[in-house]
């Protein structure tokens, strides 16, 4: 069993059958928790899971693996009054689940681009090249969100295909453009301060960031990659808390 077929084993024992053993079979001792939904440790997420509410579901977009890393996308039914989409990301560790960081933003009903925040393609295209998918969005991420120079945009996202799936940005360029003058005209600039983690498989790469949106966030961005350019962008844009039920930071 591969790192990515482990960790959807362990989501779906955890969370889809809410069974509180799989914490055993699945969970490593040591487990370190990110998330601002549990304490720290494998007994706090045993609580968490035997606590689910009745009629709790997740439903599946999609799964990025690179190394030990494992990311999953998608929704979460039940966690509150409204839908949450999220990220999770999970480092495996001699077949546990060793460590755990996430995003989670409401599902919004109506898009500016008529997306959702999770549709589109489903599966890493197999015979992508995924250290060239890896090399152009680290550049993408270093020059134009870290460093703000929007001038160079083309040179990294097509000029013919962007799906955008952020629920307040149109699609093409030009569709995120508009929607970064009206974030700046309510106080919510860009900001992007640091890279923490890059999961890249095929065409697929996610970016794990850290920075401000009008106050302190994580920014979580998956980026589908075609003929050398971006061509597709899902993100989660979750406030930093200011507590946390542990002392290890959301990142």
């Amino acid at each position: 069993m591969n790192n990515k077929e482990l960790v959807l084993k362990a989501a779906g024992e955890l969370f889809g059958d809410r069974d509180p053993s799989a914490v055993d079979r699945w969970v490593a001792p040591d487990y370190r928790q990110h998330s601002s939904l549990a304490a720290d440790g494998p007994e706090a997420l045993r609580g968490l899971v035997a606590n689910l509410p009745d009629g709790f579901r997740y439903e599946l977009a999609r799964v990025v693996a690179d190394g030990d890393l494992v990311a999953l996308h998608g929704v979460y039914h039940g966690f509150g009054p409204t839908p949450l989409v999220a990220f999770d990301l999970f480092r495996v560790e001699n077949g546990k689940l060793a460590e755990h960081w996430d995003g989670l933003t409401p599902v919004v009903a109506t898009t500016a681009s008529g997306r959702s925040q999770t549709d589109g393609p489903v599966d890493p295209l197999a015979t992508a090249d995924t250290e060239a998918s890896r090399a152009l969005v680290a550049e993408f991420a270093r020059r134009i969100l870290q460093d703000a120079d929007y001038s160079v945009i083309p040179d990294y996202i097509s000029t013919e295909t962007y799906h955008q799936h952020n629920p307040e940005a149109a699609d093409g360029i030009d569709g995120f453009g508009a929607a970064a003058a009206k974030w700046a005209e309510q106080g919510k600039n860009l900001v992007y301060k640091t890279v923490h983690r890059m999961i890249a498989d095929g065409d697929l790469v996610l970016l794990q960031s850290e920075g401000e949106f009008g106050e302190p966030v994580a920014y979580w961005d998956l980026f589908r990659v075609a003929d050398g350019r971006i061509v597709e962008h899902w993100d989660v844009i979750a406030p930093i808390p200011a507590e946390l039920p542990h002392r290890n930071g959301i990142f």
